[in-house]
């Protein structure tokens, strides 16, 4: 019964705020990510977020009790998302070493166009999407600067980001994976995959408290409670307004600067802010457009 109803409860919340939720913890994981940088390297920061999110979600969720009833193409997906999630979150901390962030956000959204292309059917749809890619273009300032390795592990980390989305999607849309276990099974197997790339970068902070303490505030405001508000808005929305709405990362980290940081966006960023709102309020899912109810 009380699980019954926290099931109805969740179900009240609309899924595009799930998404907000996820966007405005995705910028607040940063400012732990602060700590760990001056005490581990890059690919010991990546470790620990994930490490520390996969303990939250062993402890939380016990998903080896769903394990035996899955089938073997269940556990492929989330070998691959397992996978996925340890080399992107790899490749992002390695591209921020050499680029600056918004160079990589930038790059990071490009292949995600490309998911919301392929659902923009209509003209409305593909306003919206010329909308977002030009309010993220104005958000980001693109600077072709930094390292040449530096763009290719960005590169590598926006199709993995790509890919994130696709998988993700998938499990949240699985009818055999009860809640968020999948989430919890999949991040237990990037923490296994990623051992061997972060482990030795992540030891020196082995007894340090406070890289520890940072750690586990990066695993739980960068992994655990947005890719929990991912599935949850995944489980209701189609993939290309998913994609479509991945412009608004830009947009809240733009908000939360001013909010908590008292940075003032320039007219440019004010602008690019009011593109990707006005995508955002533009666009339809599919059922809208045609003018049946949504489910």
């Amino acid at each position: 019964m009380h699980e019954t109803g926290r099931r109805t409860g969740v179900a009240r919340v609309p899924p595009h705020a799930w998404f907000v939720v996820s966007a405005v913890f995705h910028y607040l994981g940063p400012a732990w990510a602060v700590l760990l940088f001056a005490r581990a390297e890059a690919l010991g920061v990546a470790w620990l977020r994930i490490a520390s999110a996969a303990l939250v979600f062993a402890v939380w969720r016990r998903p080896w009790r769903v394990l035996r009833g899955l089938d073997g193409r269940t556990r492929r997906l989330l070998l691959a998302w397992g996978a996925v999630l340890a080399v992107m979150n790899a490749c992002f901390y390695l591209a921020i070493e050499r680029l600056p962030l918004a160079t990589v956000a930038a790059i990071e959204f490009l292949p995600v166009v490309a998911l919301a292309a392929l659902g923009a059917r209509t003209g409305r749809n593909l306003a919206a999407l010329l909308a977002a890619a030009g309010g993220v273009y104005l958000l980001t300032d693109v600077r072709l600067s930094g390292e040449p390795a530096g763009f290719v592990l960005a590169a590598a980390n926006a199709l993995l980001f790509a890919a994130y989305i696709v998988l993700a999607h998938r499990v949240a849309r699985s009818d055999r994976l009860p809640g968020i276990d999948g989430l919890a099974l999949a991040m237990l197997v990037a923490a296994a995959m990623a051992l061997p790339l972060g482990i030795a970068d992540a030891a020196v902070a082995a007894l340090d408290p406070v890289a520890l303490l940072a750690g586990l505030g990066v695993g739980v405001t960068s992994s655990v409670i947005p890719y929990v508000c991912d599935q949850l808005a995944m489980a209701r929305l189609p993939r290309a307004t998913y994609a479509l709405l991945v412009a608004l990362l830009p947009a809240t980290a733009t908000v939360v600067g001013v909010i908590v940081l008292a940075q003032v966006p320039s007219l440019p960023e004010a602008l690019g802010v009011a593109l990707v709102v006005a995508a955002v309020a533009l666009h339809r899912q599919p059922d809208q457009a045609t003018g049946s109810p949504s489910p």
